[in-house]
């Protein structure tokens, strides 16, 4: 249980509420951290509204922005984002047994170079971002446009900030989402 309360959305303004709901329904099952972040609109008003406008926009191919949270959030082991992002990175075409693996990228047999250097990364940007080679950024820069490098570095500290956060608070997985992971996991086997 969250070490706060859940607050609805039937609690909030008309516009905080529509943004809990789209970000609720429409972003994944996030629903349990909306109802957190509800108890600092600001917050919610901002965070998940860039999340929403960031997913729109696409800048960034969908297989590397997960294949970067589930990374960072493996490092930190935070058990709600790896629960929410395992599926999402498996509809991108990597199997439950390899994102099981993701942090041994460099030998991963279902990683092209793109997906390892983006593992490589965000390994590199969570737990060592003054000591980045600029060898690191030159191959980063064969694959990436600065804009994607730009977003791709706001995601994976991003996503620190949110397992982070989680953690602290106690978010507790959603149904929905233990029910696709269970799911993902029963069709690996």
């Amino acid at each position: 249980m969250a070490r706060v309360r859940n607050i609805p959305s039937s609690e909030l303004p008309s516009d905080l509420a529509s943004i809990y709901e789209r970000f609720a329904g429409t972003y994944g099952p996030f629903r349990n951290q909306a109802a957190v972040f509800a108890h600092v609109p600001a917050a919610l008003r901002h965070l998940m509204t860039m999340l929403l406008e960031l997913r729109e926009a696409a800048t960034l191919p969908k297989r590397v922005l997960e294949l970067a949270i589930v990374t960072v959030s493996k490092l930190n082991e935070c058990d709600y984002c790896v629960a929410h992002h395992t599926p999402f990175l498996v509809v991108e075409g990597v199997s439950r047994a390899g994102v099981e693996r993701v942090l041994d990228y460099r030998d991963h047999p279902e990683f092209d170079e793109r997906d390892k250097l983006a593992v490589e990364y965000a390994i590199a940007a969570w737990e060592r971002p003054s000591r980045i080679p600029d060898a690191l950024f030159a191959r980063l820069k064969t694959h990436f446009s600065e804009a994607q490098l730009v977003e791709l570095t706001l995601r994976i500290t991003l996503c620190g900030f949110f397992n982070k956060f989680n953690d602290a608070l106690g978010i507790e997985e959603e149904p929905e989402a233990v029910q696709r992971l269970a799911a993902i996991t029963a069709s690996a086997e």
